[in-house]
């Protein structure tokens, strides 16, 4: 026992070096096609990459990361890069400015597109609208737009009483193509009842205990929208664990990811 006591301090310190490790390390690519049963006739497929969560400014994520990061989305070529949220650490309003250099190395035929996070909102959306402006990343709070045969509405976020999923709707119905949201939290899913939900913010649980589970939630609905793909009858979710973290700069069983989809008609 007393053996095991001396090395308990250094077995905590080789587990808090790991999980910092992992919070640095580059993103797991999640890949997976998708069927959507509003395809618009005779469209061809496209690749959407889905990715959320910088946090630039935590000690997890400088500019060097972030632009290696930008370099390995726009590598594996997508047709429309989405951003969910949660660009810049609250705090962090010097970071503000450094996005736009990581992110207009991000390249799409249909663009790229975000929504704001609650840590967003933390640093002001006001003074992130500009830098995404020269980057080349639309910003959409709670409207709707057309990309390909794509119909995309973006969410404002809903932990910051930004969020107006009945205007989303509105937008939507009024423009052809699949429908796809994409909102920082994955908690307004449950209001759109077809189409494919987009979000991030849960990190995946950031740290997941063996046996124990995360110890904090970062969802009302607990493990239903923790973390990946998730089929609901006419609607699909998809949660990404992001590719920073919030607060403390660890990750334990929820490496960083971003996500590659093919969406496309049903067959």
């Amino acid at each position: 026992m007393r053996r095991f006591l001396l090395l308990l301090p250094l077995l905590l310190t080789g587990l808090l070096l790991f999980a910092w490790a992992e919070s640095r390390r580059d993103p797991v690519v999640r890949r997976a096609t998708l069927a959507l049963a509003d395809w618009p006739r005779g469209a061809k497929p496209i690749r959407v990459a889905l990715v959320s969560d910088f946090h630039l400014g935590n000690s997890s994520t400088d500019v060097a990361r972030l632009t290696r990061i930008a370099d390995g989305i726009s590598g594996e070529r997508p047709d429309l890069i989405l951003i969910a949220g949660d660009l810049v650490a609250g705090a962090q309003v010097e970071s503000v400015p450094e996005l736009a250099g990581p992110l207009s190395r991000l390249h799409a035929p249909l663009g790229v597109a975000a929504v704001p996070g609650n840590h967003d909102w933390g640093v002001g959306v006001a003074r992130l609208r500009p830098v995404l402006d020269r980057a080349g990343v639309t910003l959409l709070q709670n409207q709707a737009i057309e990309r390909g045969p794509l119909a995309l509405g973006g969410l404002d976020d809903e932990a910051t009483n930004h969020a107006r999923p009945r205007r989303v709707l509105a937008a939507l119905a009024r423009l052809p193509g699949a429908w796809v949201v994409m909102g920082h939290t994955p908690d307004d899913a449950p209001f759109f009842a077809r189409g494919l939900v987009l979000a991030g913010h849960t990190h995946c649980g950031q740290v997941v205990l063996p046996l124990l589970g995360p110890p904090i939630s970062m969802s009302r609905y607990g493990e239903r929208y923790r973390c990946g793909l998730v089929l609901e009858g006419a609607r699909t979710v998809v949660i990404g664990a992001g590719t920073g973290t919030s607060n403390l700069p660890l990750r334990f069983g929820a490496p960083p990811d971003w996500w590659l989809l093919t969406l496309g008609p049903v067959r």
